[in-house]
């Protein structure tokens, strides 16, 4: 289970973060805000990238400041097309990746052709990432975040650039491997995460609006027929993308 505890982040009289508090069980989570609301922070926070000013990860009852290269081996993260290798090949980054990872070589080759199979990109794994379209880069990005089957995963818009056929790819990929897993997907794209998520965290400047399931969210923003409805009841059309 992971468990954030009184989160606050702040930067000089701006919190990021305030004092938020919650619980995540095997699921996913999706979690939805305008821009500047605190959902990378957020996810910083919890992949370790950085510290909060007060309050604590748990992770099964531990703060992960003490689990160290443990939590690091269960976690798999993946942010919006930043830290790419240009040069490398699809195939070549996965190899890196693996082995920051701690992966086995003898089990390596298996886990990169399951990932590069996952996102639809073996046919492109020994091209050079720069001469992938964004919607490829974002696609090589899922592909390393689930590398080794790590227990948490965090997905930063991880349906940005790709088209709509590679969005529902993706989104039902991601429920297949949810059954034993936290994974908590930040987007804009409303409609990639209605269907599959187990609960909705809606953030507006550091604070925590709601958290529920979809249909309780719709029953009690006005009986509203779709996410989307209440995403637009609770923030007006601030960074709403279908």
């Amino acid at each position: 289970m992971l468990e954030l505890k009184n989160l606050t982040k702040q930067y000089g009289n701006k919190k990021a973060l305030n004092n938020v508090s919650l619980k995540f069980s095997e699921g996913i989570y999706g979690l939805l805000g305008p821009n500047g609301a605190g959902k990378s922070t957020m996810m910083n926070i919890i992949t370790g990238n950085i510290k909060p000013s007060s309050g604590k990860v748990m992770w099964n009852n531990q703060e992960i400041a003490s689990l160290g290269p443990s939590y690091r081996s269960l976690l798999g993260y993946a942010p919006q097309q930043q830290g790419l290798y240009d040069t490398f090949s699809g195939r070549r980054f996965l190899s890196y990746m693996a082995a920051l990872k701690d992966i086995s070589r003898k089990s390596m080759k298996d886990e990169i052709e399951r990932v590069l199979s996952y996102v639809n990109l073996t046919d492109s794994a020994d091209k050079p990432i720069g001469t992938y379209s964004g919607g490829m880069k974002q696609r090589i990005l899922i592909a390393q975040a689930i590398l080794g089957n790590p227990k948490l995963i965090i997905l930063d818009e991880p349906t940005a650039g790709l088209d709509p056929k590679e969005r529902v790819r993706i989104r039902e990929n991601i429920k297949a491997i949810s059954e034993d897993k936290i994974i908590l997907v930040s987007t804009h794209v409303v409609s990639d995460i209605q269907s599959i998520a187990k609960e909705i965290i809606l953030l507006k400047d550091g604070l925590i609006v709601d958290c529920n399931s979809v249909p309780a969210l719709c029953q009690k923003y006005n009986n509203a027929r779709s996410l989307e409805e209440v995403y637009m009841e609770i923030f007006g059309e601030e960074e709403l993308y279908v």
